[in-house]
């Protein structure tokens, strides 16, 4: 994977140390072995992963053989060609021109020693963008035009910058290249691998449930209504969400997929710079963005809207600025960046509290003297959805804490899922590996190997005098998350830190091919588990898209067959759709005119509830009359007695479409035209 310098010997690491490196990765073995887990491996989608990278390398090499390009430029090129090839050309343009807006902002107040300057000022600069737009969000000025002015704006005022930013990455670039060709090319062939998750179309619950309502109303409406009648989480942070919905208004289509890999390149680039700061040499750099790159759960992130991914990027530019500075200069910066992680999850900023504790021992008296204004900065980028949200509810963390706040708009309680309340305790890590089904919604090594992997290495960690405090706070950072509820996405983030001080200084520490090997089979291992992730990469979706580049069309109607029903609706139609499975309340695509009955909406879960109990089926019509549904979603497998009741006596109400096991019913009032579909 990377080149070993030829100075360094085995012999330069004591047994000790040695015995300690090679723990993690036994442990790994030996776990497993004794789970079993070896025997959920998904060697198809292990296949497919393999059979990409071999195709990504013959259609990289007369780039390499030709052209004389390095195999790692070779592979980023033909890489950024598939994405455009299965995103689409202008949800790509769109995602480039918001980060080089955004570059152009950060590049102001991010100063060139930096390391990993041009993933934070990127990422900074978001923050700024969309911190203001959130603000905004409620205003009927969200068109195109506004934001390409908006967004030209910045790159104009600082095209100078750009292009020395534009000269240095190349160079940067070169230079990291040249310190490891091989290592450097098997990174990108990973990231590349876990870019495949942006080329899937939008199908995870949470995106359709309520992520897409925000940037589908953007690009509909040009504003943001929220009804927290309708979801339980319209105010939710929403700094991510926007991002989605520019990008949607600018290209004219969804642009999830291209907005994830400017996230997922602002996390690699970001990463490098941590360890740079931290003092790893270009060897330990690479191995530590090519374990970043084979994290499992990356490639599910990267088919969603979850908040985590951005958070990475956020935190690891956050990091890189607190190693970076000893003397309180970026205090700015630093609030910024911590502030972009409230506005993404208040789970992610309080998470990030270690690390600012850990930048104010250098700098606590420029704090306090300058603690206004970074509170005022604080509540300009992060407060937009949390202001919203107590204004229209009365709870700033809408619905979270309810009984506290005790909103009208949800029920008087505290909001918990048991799911994931197994305890908190020291066996933790090793459960959540081998048993990662319990702790998300994966299969079991879903979640990769870095919890046990890196054991040893951090403990060297702990030893070296660089990397003991960072390790603390590292390991601070991924446990916070887990104390008050067991769910192992919420410390992907910060177990992604790990990396940085498990492995700044190891090489010199172990030495030799035994420094590489762990980290090659924790790579594997990682691309073997891959697709044990979540359900999107365990499916046959992905070799759907690659058989059908750019067509949703080919792939939807298999997994989430309401998007596809609902994309036959007449057009300009505005009639409200009620998705009656409370499993599957796929609707928040239509921009506020959808209903579901799930936990998200209690007081429509409650009536559909009370409806089931009605036998004849007169409470299901109240419910279709009171909401006004002109369409209605039926699973048809699970749908009760009396819903099929209610929708086969009313004379106003007929089935006009089905899609795998899914109907789509009109229903026409008395009075109205009906519209055929």
């Amino acid at each position: 994977m990377a080149r070993i310098e030829p100075n360094i010997h085995p012999a330069a690491g004591s047994r000790w140390r040695l015995a300690l490196w090679l723990l993690g990765p036994a442990l790994v073995l030996f776990g497993l072995t004794l789970h079993g887990v070896w025997r959920l491996l998904p060697w198809e989608r292990f296949a497919l992963s393999l059979a990409l990278a071999a195709i990504a390398t013959l259609v990289a090499w007369p780039l390499a053989r030709f052209a004389r390009w390095r195999w790692a430029s070779a592979l980023t090129t033909v890489w950024c060609a598939a994405l455009v090839l299965y995103v689409g050309p202008l949800p790509v343009l769109a995602a480039a021109l918001i980060a080089t807006a955004s570059l152009a902002l950060g590049l102001r107040w991010i100063p060139a020693e930096v390391p990993g300057r041009i993933a934070i000022a990127a990422v900074s600069g978001y923050a700024v963008i969309a911190g203001i737009a959130g603000w905004l969000v409620s205003l009927p000025l969200h068109f195109a035009v506004v934001w390409l002015l908006a967004l030209g704006l910045p790159i104009a005022w600082n095209r100078s910058a750009l292009k020395n930013q534009y000269r240095a990455a190349r160079s940067d670039w070169r230079a990291f290249v040249d310190a490891s060709p091989q290592g450097v090319t098997a990174a990108v062939m990973l990231l590349g691998l876990a870019s495949t998750g942006a080329w899937l179309p939008t199908m995870q619950m949470d995106d359709l449930t309520y992520h897409l309502n925000l940037p589908a109303q953007l690009a509909h409406h040009a504003r943001y209504l929220a009804d927290p009648a309708h979801s339980a989480w319209v105010y939710s942070p929403w700094m991510g969400d926007i991002g989605q919905g520019l990008a949607w208004l600018l290209a004219g289509r969804e642009a999830r997929g291209a907005m994830n890999t400017f996230w997922l390149v602002s996390a690699a680039i970001a990463l490098t710079g941590c360890a740079r700061a931290l003092g790893a040499v270009p060897v330990e750099r690479i191995a530590v963005v090519a374990l970043f790159a084979c994290f499992p759960p990356l490639v599910w992130l990267m088919a969603g809207m979850q908040t985590e991914l951005p958070a990475m990027a956020v935190l690891f530019s956050l990091v890189a600025l607190v190693l970076h500075d000893r003397t309180g200069r970026h205090l700015a910066a630093m609030t910024l960046l911590m502030a972009a992680l409230a506005a993404l999850k208040p789970m992610h900023a309080l998470a990030a509290l270690p690390l600012l504790a850990y930048a104010a021992r250098y700098a606590s008296g420029r704090v306090l003297r300058n603690l206004p204004r970074l509170a005022a900065l604080f509540v300009v980028i992060a407060g937009s959805s949390y202001a919203h949200a107590w204004w229209h509810t009365g709870n700033p963390v809408f619905p979270l804490f309810n009984a506290v706040f005790q909103s009208p708009h949800y029920p008087l309680e505290n909001m918990s899922d048991l799911r994931w309340l197994t305890g908190f305790g020291p066996t933790l890590p090793w459960h959540m590996t081998f048993e990662s089904s319990r702790f998300v919604e994966a299969w079991d090594g879903g979640i990769g190997f870095l919890w046990l992997g890196l054991a040893g290495a951090w403990l060297l960690a702990l030893r070296r005098r660089a990397t003991r405090a960072f390790a603390c706070i590292a390991i601070c950072i991924a446990l916070l998350p887990l104390v008050p509820m067991q769910y192992a996405r919420y410390a992907f983030p910060g177990l992604l830190l790990l990396l940085l001080p498990a492995l700044s200084g190891s090489q010199a520490d172990i030495g030799g091919r035994i420094w590489l090997w762990p980290i090659v089979m924790l790579c594997v291992l990682s691309v073997a588990y891959q697709a044990n992730s979540g359900w999107t990469h365990h499916s046959a979706a992905l070799k759907r898209v690659i058989r059908a580049p750019g067509t949703p069309d080919a792939v939807l109607p298999y997994y989430v067959a309401e998007r596809t029903l609902i994309s036959r609706l007449p057009a300009g139609d505005t009639g409200v759709v009620l998705a009656t499975d409370p499993q599957r309340g796929h609707v928040a695509e239509l921009a506020g005119r959808g209903r579901l009955m799930s936990v998200h909406a209690p007081a429509l879960a409650a009536a559909r509830e009370a409806a089931d109990r009605d036998s004849e089926g007169e409470a299901w019509r109240a419910v279709f009359e009171q909401l006004d549904a002109r369409w209605i979603l039926v699973t048809e497998d699970i749908a009760s007695a009396a819903l099929m009741r209610a929708l086969a006596v009313d004379p106003s109400i007929e089935q006009v479409d089905s899609l795998q096991g899914i109907a789509m019913w009109r229903r026409t009032p008395p009075g109205d035209e009906a519209v055929d579909p």
